[in-house]
C-alpha cells in the first residue's frame, strides 16, 4: 500500500442521505464529493462488473457483503471502458488484494478513475435504512468537501433525482461498432446501446451472431441499414418513463415484426412500447442472487439484477396490445415484480434481469439461444 493510499484511507468521510441520516467513516478511493441515488447490491462477488455496468450511472452503490476488494482489479472483467457508479460504499475494504489475476487494488482503481467512496461504516444499518425508507439521494464528502451537516444535507437535497432522469444517451456509444461472430457467421443483429455491457454482444457472438452496436439516438433507418435478422435493446440507466426515443424506436421495430430481444431497460422499453406503464421500485433489485420463475415451465432461475424501475403489466391475463397479444413470462419470487414479457403473435421477448450474468449465475444463458431460435424461425 502506498503512502498516498494510507493517507487517503485515514481521511475522515461522511455519507449524508437526503432524509438527514448520516454515516461517518473513512475515505475510500478518491477524496472529494459525489452525489447520486443510494442503492444496495447483495452480490458477494463481481464488484468489478458492478462498478463498470453503465446501468449504475448516477448511483451510489452500497455493498452488503462486508469484505470488498479481496481479488483486486484486472483488465479482463470490466463490462465497459470505465467505472460508472457515482460513489462506492463498503464496510471492510481489503488491505491487500490476493488473486493470481489481480493487477492492482480496487482502492487504486477507484482513485485512478476519480470515484469518491467511503469505508468503515455499518453497511448493514445503511441497507436496513434503505429497505425501510427506500432508495434516496445521497452524497459522500471527504477532504476539502467536508462541512457542517446542515450544509451537506442541503447540497444533497439540491442534487438531481433518479425519477424522471433520461440517462441512456449519456452512457451509450457515440459511434456504431461491430462485434464479429465467433466462428461461422449465422446471423446479423442490430443492438441498440442504451448502456450495453460488454459481455452481452460477446454472448451473441459466441452463437455465430455478428452484432452491430448502435447509438441510443439511432433511427429506424439506421437499424435496418445493417439488414438485421434480429434487433436487441440493451440494459441502461434512468427512468424508462422519460425514454421517449427508445420507445418510439421499439414501436418501429415491432411494426416491422423483426425478431426482438430486450434486457433490463430494454424490457421496460418493450413494456412501454406495448402500452404498459412503468413505476419506481422502493429500493430495487441489485445483486446476483435473485430468484425468478419462468411461468411457462415453472422453473426457478437464480439471476443477476440491476433495476430500480419495473413494468406495470397484469400477471395473470394475456393483454391485447397494438402489436398483438402479450403476456408476463417471468416474475420475481421475492415480490412478484414483472421480470419478463413475451409476444404471442410475433417473434419477440424481453427479460428484466441480466442473462449474460458474467459475475453470477448462468441459469438464464439459454435466453440467447431462444433469440437464435426466433431468428431461425423467421428465416425459415
Amino acid at each position: 500500500m502506498t503512502t498516498a493510499t494510507r493517507r487517503a484511507r485515514s481521511a475522515p468521510a461522511v455519507l449524508v442521505l437526503e432524509d438527514g441520516r448520516s454515516f461517518r467513516g473513512r475515505a475510500y478511493g478518491a477524496v472529494g464529493e459525489t452525489f447520486g441515488e443510494a442503492v444496495f447490491s447483495t452480490g458477494m462477488s463481481g464488484y468489478q462488473e458492478t462498478l463498470t455496468d453503465p446501468s449504475y450511472h448516477r448511483q451510489v452503490v452500497v455493498m452488503t457483503a462486508p469484505h470488498i476488494g479481496n481479488t483486486g482489479v484486472n483488465d479482463e472483467d470490466p463490462e465497459s471502458a470505465r467505472i460508472w457508479v457515482a460513489g462506492y460504499v463498503v464496510r471492510d475494504p481489503a488491505r491487500v488484494p490476493s488473486n493470481w489475476r489481480s493487477q492492482r487494488s480496487l482502492d487504486e482503481e477507484l482513485t485512478g478513475q476519480g470515484v469518491v467512496g467511503i469505508s468503515g461504516i455499518d453497511t448493514r444499518a445503511l441497507t436496513r435504512h434503505l429497505r425501510e425508507r427506500g432508495a434516496m439521494r445521497a452524497g459522500i464528502f471527504s477532504g476539502e468537501a467536508l462541512a457542517d451537516e446542515a450544509t451537506l444535507l442541503a447540497r444533497v437535497q439540491d442534487s438531481p433525482q433518479m425519477k424522471g432522469a433520461d440517462l441512456c444517451g449519456e452512457v451509450a456509444t457515440k459511434e456504431p461498432y461491430v462485434v464479429p461472430a465467433i466462428g461461422a457467421k449465422r446471423f446479423t443483429v442490430a443492438a441498440v446501446d442504451l448502456g450495453i455491457k460488454g459481455m452481452t454482444p460477446h454472448r451473441m457472438a459466441e452463437r455465430g451472431i455478428e452484432v452491430h452496436v448502435l447509438p441510443a439516438d439511432s433511427s429506424l433507418e439506421d437499424i435496418y441499414a445493417v439488414d438485421p435478422d434480429g434487433v436487441f435493446f440493451s440494459n441502461g440507466p434512468g427512468d424508462p418513463a422519460s425514454a421517449e426515443h427508445p420507445v418510439s424506436l421499439m414501436q418501429g421495430v415491432l411494426a416491422c415484426r423483426t425478431p426482438l430481444f430486450g434486457i433490463c431497460f430494454g424490457n421496460q422499453i418493450l413494456g412501454r412500447a406495448l402500452g404498459f406503464g412503468t413505476f419506481k421500485l422502493k429500493y430495487g433489485h441489485r445483486g446476483i442472487n435473485q430468484p425468478v420463475q419462468d411461468r411457462a415451465t415453472g422453473k426457478v432461475e437464480i439471476t443477476a439484477h440491476n433495476h430500480g424501475f419495473a413494468v406495470d403489466a397484469p400477471l395473470d391475463t394475456v393483454s391485447d396490445t397494438p402489436y398483438g397479444r402479450a403476456e408476463v413470462s417471468h416474475v420475481c419470487l421475492n415480490d412478484n415484480v414483472v421480470e419478463g414479457l413475451r409476444l404471442l403473435d410475433q417473434p419477440g421477448f424481453s427479460v428484466q434481469y441480466h442473462p449474460e450474468a458474467a459475475a453470477g449465475p448462468h441459469d438464464a444463458a439459454y435466453l440467447f439461444d431462444r433469440f437464435v431460435s426466433l431468428m431461425e424461425g423467421q428465416r425459415a
